[in-house]
């Protein structure tokens, strides 16, 4: 009986640990969470709508620049500064500075006969670097162009830079003869159409001057950009022999280039001439501004290795003067 009794209690406890077992093992379902698992994550209300269309609620930046901007319109700049005109052959830049903003345009130009007058390219950049340390020298009424070198292909021949340069930049066994012409061997100031002939005179040599009138890149840069401009009147500088020479095509000379040219005598204290006799000249190119009615005279300096500052300053400023009055 005792054994009987002892088998039943030990069932009973076998089954109370399977039943406690099973309690523990499993949840019973409701003990879950009921919400469904999309649900029960938490939400985000929806975003109020607008009234208005979706255009109208985003502020556009010109709008908002515009509000912002208080400062009035940039005012157009005055014409100073510089520009390319053209090429040489070479590729090479021709090079025009600008100063001032005036309706009355004068233009200078040096180094035509590149490496062989460089002086006149330096006299030309000496302007340029006094201007620009000095602009109240340029009257109100005046814009002044400086083409320093109008033959860099030239000028390269002898000098070994670019831009302003000493005398002692200047190469001492080159030919300067040579360094006279462009790099097609053409003579620039025989190449303008003013009486302009195939084979010209430079001294007692024969030179060419091109296939045409305006046949070389150098000369018809400075047509294109007279063409395109209003030129008041022109001082061109050369070398040498000392004198300013008064301009004419077909022999006939505008009054006002008489004019200048006795202003830039007067002031400078080189001798006036009515022409140049030394030889006969050809394709000149301040003869062609004069047959286009611009007022032109060539400045010879007299020596080959200085500029003359002084004297070519006094005269220079003198033809500013008159032509912003």
């Amino acid at each position: 009986m005792k054994k009987i009794v002892s088998i039943v209690i030990a069932a009973v406890c076998v089954a109370a640990l399977v039943f406690l077992a099973y309690r523990f093992a499993s949840t019973p379902e409701e003990t879950q969470n009921p919400m469904p698992a999309e649900e029960s994550q938490t939400q985000t209300p929806p975003e109020a709508e607008s009234n208005l269309p979706v255009e109208e609620n985003v502020i556009q930046e010109s709008e908002i620049q515009g509000e912002l901007s208080t400062e009035a319109p940039a005012e157009e700049p005055q014409s100073t500064g510089k520009s390319v005109i053209g090429k040489s052959v070479q590729s090479r830049d021709i090079t025009a500075y600008h100063f001032g903003g005036g309706s009355e345009e004068i233009l200078f130009v040096g180094g035509i006969h590149g490496g062989y007058a460089w002086n006149t390219a330096r006299l030309a950049y000496q302007l340029i670097d006094y201007l620009t340390a000095h602009p109240e020298e340029i009257p109100a009424n005046a814009k002044i162009t400086i083409i320093p070198v109008l033959n860099p292909d030239g000028l390269a021949k002898v000098v070994d830079k670019t831009g302003m340069f000493n005398a002692a930049d200047v190469s001492t066994s080159a030919d300067t003869a040579a360094a006279r012409f462009n790099a097609n061997n053409v003579d620039l100031n025989r190449n303008f159409d003013c009486e302009w002939q195939a084979k010209a005179v430079w001294q007692n040599k024969t030179v060419s001057a091109g296939s045409a009138a305006f046949s070389e890149p150098e000369s018809a840069a400075i047509r294109d950009y007279a063409q395109s401009h209003s030129i008041a009147g022109v001082v061109a500088w050369y070398g040498f022999g000392g004198g300013v020479y008064v301009s004419s095509c077909d022999s006939k000379m505008l009054p006002e280039s008489e004019i200048i040219m006795n202003l830039y005598s007067r002031l400078s204290g080189y001798a006036p001439n009515q022409d140049f006799s030394a030889y006969a000249i050809s394709g000149d190119m301040t003869d062609w501004f004069s047959k286009n009615n611009v007022p032109a005279i060539g400045v010879l300096l007299t020596a080959a290795n200085d500029t003359e500052w002084d004297k070519n300053w006094a005269g220079s400023k003198e033809i500013i003067k008159h032509f912003a009055q």
